[in-house]
């Protein structure tokens, strides 16, 4: 498949930010995120009395020779985070080319801006009711564009079971950084109970809903079997026939934005990032607007 968002330009465009998390992090060492914690940069925080057994290279002899008191300068601690990008390649996702490569490039640009930012990144592409994780761990710049770079042959096919996979990653850390969820939430399946899983493993959680133009705006009318593209065809108990006219477009309208509406509220309420953008708005607009709303890039 085709990426179309992802050239030079999209990522050029990233360059000034950096993501931003709201808690405290139990990653590892060498990151770029300010912790409240002492460590060793060389970014200075404050002081404290020196005490029998600390090291002696830290005391301020300046302030020593003001006021013959032993005091230690404490410096900044700074943590590396793991991004986790569960990217939703059902069939629902896949119809639509342009809902497809909006995902992708969502999902590429929270990866530039992890390595960016020296912090390690894995995607998790989820179809066919399994989670496929093709990179590994990436790390570095070089690392991320080789994996974007085979971006174009993700498919998409079959259902996305977020609830039953992301509790199977391995190694899915506690308190180490961001785990991002992109998908149109069209689906049967239970993603609130993935949610519940990341807020557990006091994870931050960034909730993405992708909704192509068909989703928000239907364009057909008439009479219609409509045939759910994650089922199993014609036959399906979940296709319908039904007349669609002017009224069940506008009451479809109507319960899409309260669909909307309700994530964002389920959301809030775990204390998980939420961000909802059509096809139809330029992909930079909704990222960086989206992302600064959430209070998720500075």
């Amino acid at each position: 498949m085709k990426v179309s968002f992802l050239n030079g330009g999209f990522f050029d465009r990233l360059e000034t930010l950096s993501l931003h998390l709201r808690r405290e992090l139990t990653g590892y060492y060498g990151g770029k995120h300010p912790i409240r914690q002492y460590g060793q940069t060389i970014e200075f925080a404050d002081y404290r009395n020196y005490e029998l057994g600390d090291d002696i290279r830290r005391i301020d002899w300046n302030l020593y020779a003001r006021l013959r008191k032993y005091f230690l300068k404490l410096y900044t601690d700074e943590r590396q985070m793991h991004v986790r990008i569960f990217l939703d390649c059902s069939a629902s996702m896949g119809i639509d080319p342009q809902k497809a490569d909006y995902a992708l490039g969502f999902a590429a640009a929270l990866g530039f801006l992890a390595v960016q930012n020296n912090d390690k990144v894995s995607f998790h592409f989820l179809k066919n009711g399994i989670a496929v994780d093709p990179f590994g761990l990436i790390v570095g710049k070089n690392a991320f564009f080789g994996a974007v770079g085979e971006f174009e042959r993700i498919t998409f096919g079959g259902e996305a079971d977020f609830a039953e996979n992301i509790p199977k990653i391995p190694d899915e850390g506690t308190n180490d950084g961001l785990s991002a969820l992109i998908s149109d939430f069209l689906n049967e399946n239970d993603w609130q109970k993935a949610l519940d899983y990341l807020v557990f493993k006091k994870r931050q959680t960034l909730v993405c809903q992708i909704l192509g133009g068909e989703d928000l705006r239907p364009s057909y009318s008439g009479r219609l079997e409509l045939v759910d593209s994650e089922g199993y065809g014609p036959g399906d108990a979940r296709n319908l026939n039904l007349r669609v006219g002017r009224p069940m477009l506008d009451r479809y309208g109507q319960e899409i934005a309260a669909y909307i509406q309700e994530i964002g509220g389920i959301c809030a309420s775990k204390g998980a990032a939420f961000l909802s953008a059509g096809t139809d708005l330029p992909i930079e607009r909704a990222l960086f607007g989206g992302l600064t709303r959430c209070g998720l890039i500075v």
